[in-house]
């Protein structure tokens, strides 16, 4: 039974699209190599620094890691929340090829489809859709893209896929540059085979070719950014092109210098194909994106940190250095471990490319607003910053809270409204400890016979050569406010990790958009080692109206093809405050310094000081003002 202190009733989820404002934008739309990242990876897509290179238009970047021209489209409608930002005369970059050949050429309904008809239940059941044909599938959902991008009014330009590092001597393999012709799977009379091959003068296999169809049929600009990533990639050659360019996991994702690079490219592109080119500024002056930034907001004592993107290209002198100081207040950093109010940058061959990270410390309520200033030369360039920390004030403790060690029931206290755990081609395979050996965070006394909520991909398969999250393949935990109520957020928390191998990779994101649109990375770790269960959590500053819901979402997979492995999960919280609609809990006024913290079970009983397991510490006033409050894993 669903413990409940007040009235939960099953709320669905509201539909309702809030427009972004009608500024120009260019909508940038494609898989991981375009997508946001967090500041904690390393790895970062192109879209992100193609404002750099943009002026008087909004870079509105929605790449999505993961996404085929199928998924993008249909599985989760990113397409669909695209579509509800975009403004007539409004551009849409379309980069589509590396995940649609996850089957290796065959299209992955078509698969599903023939394994099926065969019975056999297991292949079909691990076969993912992202897949699509280059001549046919993939061809029709680009279709579908420009034909809908027209009729709201906006123009559509096809960006060819960038390539992956495959490289064969000096030169990129056919297979980087996306034409599987050289090996691919195909469905036939007899069954499916692998490993077909046909001459390079056959472009049936080359996703790229057949998107240059599609532009041409269609009299839409073509962006071939492939064949200039070629030409990059091979003027750096194999080793430098990993080392430098490369986030060094792999051959595809890009670190922020070959990030920024491709960028240039495809705004040089754009200058050369007549696309927005009086917007285009390929300046060599020094250059820094965002060109000014709000740093968010944050609870006090928390740290704020904003990446900045720092560029310049033929600079004179050839050698010299970068000097960047932060005002009071605000530190920086290029590696996030050293801050400090000024560093100095250097760089060769009149080039830099770099990112500097600006940090504040939140030491009281209020809004804090400062300078980051570059100097090269006679150059400057001064970016206005400004960061917040706000305070929970009044309002009724809520937490949510899975313990998910026999089932997937809840506790709830305090006012809210909580959407049961859901999957995604995911199911429990059992509760029970990760194995005999696992291991917890040593802060939580907890040992090995533990249970945990063990979930398996459908058809216990995992497939192989998966290298980011699938759309359709997740675990989710669900809250809204309360009728009448605003619900603060101030943090999520579990713990999670892979049994029976290595292997196994997960994303951890929330959204509180329809379509789990601009979702929020807060876990993306390189590696996860097996039966070794880690703190996850993050403390957001969310509000939640009536209409609005927090999903958070863990998207499982694994490192190589695999049978049985299973992705962990236990303790879940979601925790906040509830307000009256009328009023608002969170401030940023001054408030007073805390002079109470009192800690507190999961079931509200007062503690005099933290236990094993999951605490609420909350701090508060000399008047009884509640000033924050945090979930702790002990």
């Amino acid at each position: 039974m669903k413990k409940l202190n007040y009235y939960v009733a099953a709320l669905s989820c509201a539909i309702g699209i809030s427009g972004m404002a009608n500024a120009a934008k260019v909508h940038t739309i494609g898989d991981s190599t375009m997508a946001e990242y967090e500041e904690s990876r390393v790895t970062r897509g192109w879209g992100m620094f193609l404002q750099q290179f943009l002026e008087g238009w909004t870079v509105n970047n929605r790449g999505k890691a993961g996404s085929s021209s199928r998924t993008f489209y249909e599985g989760a409608a990113y397409w669909a929340s695209v579509k509800s930002q975009m403004t007539a005369g409004d551009y849409v970059f379309i980069q589509f090829a590396h995940n649609d050949e996850k089957s290796n050429g065959a299209d992955g309904d078509s698969l599903i489809a023939y394994y099926n008809s065969v019975g056999d239940a297991t292949s079909a059941s691990s076969t993912v859709r992202t897949g699509t044909l280059p001549y046919d599938s993939y061809k029709y959902y680009l279709c579908k893209y420009v034909e809908e991008t027209r009729a709201l009014g906006c123009t559509p330009v096809l960006v060819g896929p960038i390539c992956r590092m495959y490289f064969s001597g000096n030169t990129i393999r056919r297979n980087g540059r996306h034409d599987l012709g050289d090996s691919f799977t195909k469905i036939t009379d007899s069954g499916v085979t692998t490993g077909n091959s046909i001459p390079e003068s056959d472009h049936t296999m080359d996703y790229v070719y057949q998107m240059k169809s599609v532009a041409d049929s269609l009299g839409v600009t073509f962006l071939d950014l492939t064949t200039a990533t070629k030409e990059l990639f091979e003027s750096y050659g194999d080793t430098k092109c990993h080392e430098l360019l490369s986030d060094g996991d792999g051959s595809t994702h890009l670190n922020t210098t070959g990030a920024a690079l491709v960028a240039r490219l495809c705004a040089q592109l754009m200058k050369d194909n007549g696309v927005l080119a009086d917007n285009v500024v390929l300046t060599s002056d020094l250059s820094v994106s965002p060109s000014e930034a709000d740093l968010g907001k944050a609870y006090t004592g928390q740290t704020l940190t904003k990446e900045f993107s720092l560029s310049g290209f033929s600079l004179s002198p050839e050698e010299g250095t970068v000097s960047v100081t932060a005002s009071d207040g605000f530190k920086v950093s290029t590696d996030k471990s050293t801050w400090s109010q000024t560093l100095s940058i250097s760089y060769n061959a009149g080039t830099v490319i770099t990112s500097v990270f600006a940090q504040c410390e939140l030491t009281e309520a209020g809004e804090k607003t400062g300078t980051i200033t570059f100097t090269q030369g006679a150059k400057t360039v001064e970016v206005p910053v400004t960061a917040t920390a706000v305070t929970l004030e009044g309002g009724q403790d809520v937490l949510v809270y899975w313990r998910l060690e026999k089932d997937d029931s809840y506790e709830l206290t305090g006012p809210a409204v909580v959407f049961g755990e859901t999957m995604s081609n995911m199911y429990v395979q059992r509760y029970a400890s990760p194995n005999s050996k696992a291991t917890w965070p040593e802060e939580t006394g907890w040992d090995a016979s533990r249970k945990t909520q063990r979930c398996l991909i459908n058809g216990d398969a995992w497939p192989a050569g998966e290298i980011d999250e699938v759309y359709d393949r997740y675990i989710e935990f669900g809250v809204a406010a309360s009728k009448g109520t605003v619900l603060r957020i101030d943090s999520i928390g579990l713990y999670v990790c892979g049994a029976g191998g290595n292997g196994m990779r997960c994303h951890i994101n929330y959204s509180t958009e329809p379509y789990f649109a601009n979702e929020v990375n807060f876990y993306a770790p390189d590696k996860m080692v097996a039966n070794t269960m880690t703190a996850v959590s993050v403390q957001p500053v969310i509000e939640l109206t009536e209409s609005d819901t927090l999903r958070v979402r863990i998207y499982p997979w694994y490192n190589g093809s695999a049978t049985g492995k299973t992705i962990c999960i236990s303790d879940v919280t979601i925790h906040g405050s509830a307000v009256d609609a009328s009023t608002d809990g969170i401030t940023s006024a001054t408030a007073a310094k805390p002079s109470e913290t009192a800690f507190f079970s999961i079931d509200g009983t007062r503690l005099s000081a933290p236990r094993r397991g999951v605490n609420i510490v909350r701090s508060t006033n000399a008047e009884g003002t509640v000033q924050s409050r945090k979930i702790i894993y002990k």
